[in-house]
Parts: C-alpha cells; sequence; structure tokens
C-alpha cells in the first residue's frame, strides 16, 4: 500500500538525496544545493495551474513509478479502475477487465508483418503507362499520405498521453501492443512506398503541403498535446472529462471515423484486382484498427460506468458536435481525394456511409442516432471485417494472420 500522507513521495517527486559514503550524516552534497536553488527557482515560477495540481495530486492515480513499500497487502479485485486507480500498477493480476486481456491475447496471436505481402503485381501496375488512370493514382498517394503519418499521430497520442493516465494493467498491456501495432502499420506504408519506388519525402510530407490530408491531423493533434501537457493530472471532473473527450477523440472519432474513406477507397480497388498487395496490406491495418477502436469503445464505457457524474448531458452534447464535425470533415476528404468519382463510387455514397457509421459510434458509447434512416452503400466492408479462415476477396493468401488466431469482430 502507498503512503498517501506524502503524495509528492507516493509520485516519486520527494526522494532523499544521494549521500556519498565519505560525508558526515546530514551534511549536503553542493550538487544537491544547487539542484535545490533550481527546484525553488522552478517552483516560484510554477503557474497557478501547476502549483494546484501539485496541491491536488493525491487525487489522482497512480503510475507505476512510486516507491516499493515492502510488506504491503496484495492487490484485490475491488482495488482496480480504469482511472485514478491508487493500487500498485506494476502488479497484472487479479485481472479485473478479462476484455481487456483477451484482446491483448488475440492481437498477439494475430501477428503479422508488412514483408509477407506480395508486391510484385503492385510493382508493376504502378509502372505500366495505362495501367491505372490519374485518379486512381491520386486515391494512393493521398491515402499513404494521410496514414503513415495518422498512425503516427495514434501512436504518439498513446505513448506521450493516454498511457500514463490510464490506470489499469491489463489496459495497459493492450495499450503497449496497440503502440506496436501503430508502428507496424506505419511500416507497411513505408513498405508500400518503397515497393513503389514512390517520391517518400513527398508522400511523408504530405501532411504538411495537402490541405485535405491536413486538415484530419491539425483535427486530432491538439488533444495529444493536451493531455501530454506534463502538469495534468486527472483526478477531478474537468480534467477527467478531459481525458475522456481525448479517448473518444481517437478511438471513437480519428480511428472509427477518420480512417474509413480511405480503407474504402483501397479496399475498392482491391475488389477491382488493382493494387492488390497494397489492398491486402490496408486490410489487415483496417482489422488491427477495428479492435483498437473496440478497446477504447470498452474503456471509454467502463469509465463512464465507475464515474456516471462525466457522463452529463452538457458533455454529450459535446462530443455530438466532435462526431458531426467529424463527419463533415470525413465527407470533403472524400471530394478532395475523388472529385470526380471512381470505382463505382462518388461523394454522396461517402457522405451516406460516414452518416452511417457516426450513427455506429453514437449508439456504441450510449448516444442517440444523429442521421436517422441512412443506410449502408458499402455492405461488402462488413464483410471484410467478418472474413477469418476463406480466401481473402484479393485471392492472394489466406486472410489468418502469421499465428493464426479466432477473432469476432463485434
Amino acid at each position: 500500500m502507498l503512503n498517501w500522507d506524502d503524495p509528492l513521495a507516493a509520485f516519486g517527486g520527494a526522494k532523499k538525496p544521494f549521500q556519498p559514503l565519505d560525508m558526515e550524516p546530514g551534511e549536503v552534497p553542493a550538487a544537491t544545493a544547487d539542484e535545490a536553488s533550481v527546484a525553488a527557482k522552478a517552483a516560484a515560477a510554477m503557474p497557478a495551474r501547476a502549483a494546484d495540481k501539485v496541491a491536488a495530486d493525491h487525487h489522482a492515480g497512480a503510475t507505476g513509478l512510486e516507491n516499493i513499500e515492502m510488506g504491503a497487502r496484495r492487490i484485490q479485485v475491488d482495488d482496480k479502475k480504469i482511472i485514478n486507480c491508487r493500487a500498485d500498477l506494476n502488479q497484472l493480476v487479479p485481472f479485473k477487465y478479462t476484455w481487456a486481456w483477451q484482446k491483448y491475447l488475440d492481437a498477439c496471436a494475430n501477428h503479422w508483418m508488412p514483408q509477407e505481402i506480395n508486391m510484385s503485381a503492385d510493382v508493376a501496375l504502378w509502372k505500366s503507362q495505362d495501367g491505372l488512370t490519374e485518379d486512381e493514382r491520386t486515391i494512393i498517394k493521398r491515402n499513404l499520405g494521410f496514414f503513415s503519418t495518422a498512425d503516427s499521430l495514434v501512436a504518439n497520442n498513446l505513448v506521450l498521453a493516454v498511457y500514463r493516465h490510464i490506470t489499469n494493467p491489463e489496459c495497459r498491456q493492450y495499450l503497449l501492443r496497440q503502440a506496436f501495432e501503430e508502428a507496424l502499420h506505419t511500416h507497411a506504408y513505408q513498405y508500400v512506398v518503397e515497393s513503389l519506388a514512390m517520391d517518400e519525402g513527398e508522400v511523408f510530407n504530405m501532411y504538411r503541403e495537402v490541405p485535405a490530408v491536413a486538415r484530419k491531423a491539425e483535427w486530432a493533434l491538439p488533444y495529444t498535446q493536451s493531455l501530454g501537457d506534463p502538469t495534468f493530472q486527472t483526478g477531478t471532473e474537468e480534467d477527467d472529462q478531459r481525458l475522456l473527450r481525448d479517448l473518444i477523440a481517437f478511438y471513437v472519432i480519428f480511428e472509427g471515423i477518420f480512417f474509413y474513406v480511405g480503407f474504402t477507397q483501397i479496399l475498392s480497388m482491391g475488389r477491382r484486382n488493382k493494387m492488390t498487395g497494397t489492398a491486402e496490406q490496408f486490410q489487415y491495418i483496417m482489422r488491427d484498427e477495428s479492435m483498437h477502436m473496440n478497446f477504447g469503445i470498452d474503456v471509454i464505457n467502463q469509465i463512464k460506468i465507475e464515474n456516471p457524474h462525466l457522463w452529463g448531458a452538457k458533455f454529450q452534447q459535446e462530443i455530438i458536435r466532435m462526431i458531426r464535425e467529424a463527419v463533415e470533415i470525413e465527407t470533403q476528404y472524400a471530394h478532395d481525394t475523388m472529385p470526380r468519382g471512381i470505382l463505382g463510387l462518388n461523394v454522396g455514397m461517402f457522405k451516406e456511409y460516414m452518416e452511417f457509421i457516426a450513427n455506429r459510434r453514437c449508439a456504441q458509447i450510449g448516444l442517440p442516432e444523429q442521421y436517422p434512416g441512412v443506410g449502408n452503400p458499402f455492405p461488402w466492408m462488413s464483410e471484410v471485417l467478418d472474413l477469418k479462415k476463406e480466401k481473402n476477396f484479393f485471392e492472394t493468401r489466406v486472410t489468418e494472420y502469421q499465428t493464426g488466431g479466432a477473432l469476432t469482430w463485434d
């Protein structure tokens, strides 16, 4: 059990200075005195909000870096919480959220690597003078430009912002696996770009040069910057809602809405036997992202259960506004990437699809549908997620991953 009488010590903020063996007890080394002076100056310069945070730190959760207390009692299931939990985060068991552990096991059982996918047909088609139209090439390049940055943004959000505020070890275990998968996805995009001998600078810098790509990245970045603030801690209603808002922004909107135009466009090419290797990479990526989204929604709903005061009417209306804005942004992305329509697709179909997806996301987190009566113009997208041991629609390989596995796609 942690000593909560001294919150700074509990969070590793107050430690006894190192004392060399040749010093008298109580003598302060010069370096420590200098450090104390620097610390005093930093404290004096601390913004009022940061000072308030230090005073309120005892309301926040553990980090896993607390000092070890010998003889502390063993963790019980009821000690665990998703956020603001004070129990030792270094003790994985006993499990409280078995769904988080199962998702971790499923993800590990379904490991894959980009190099396993044959890109030779894509290379030949990309080099061909008449193999692809300019509109088709634009779709490939724009989506590689968006996704190559998007998965880095998601990984940054996990590692630099979300992870330290989730106070449950089995959920953290999945977050570590997700972070690896985001790196794997970035690897996959690099592998496609390299295989096709594309201009790497053009693709990876697209989020700073093409407005359609930049807008989604610009929308997401402030949420990571908010939680990445080193003075930020959960523990108050305002700050707990701030974390919940970030989780919804990334899991429900960024991964759950902003990815779906690109997924549909690339997978549509694969269905037409074009760029099948690239489409197969995206198929595996979409399956990973679907699991990420479902995990995030489970976390969001569990936080709501444990903290019902966070899910007030005003907060819900804010989330609805975010989702509706996301639908507009993603519909505009569809227009910017395919203004003339292509592959039997058009912007009107994508508008309906985004509204259909938004209704699904609202229902998953307990919000009312925002677009009554819309249907799914791409039912085959659901079939992609439902595929297990069958041959995939690109007819290139079995869709089971390297180590097998039996996923159920909720």
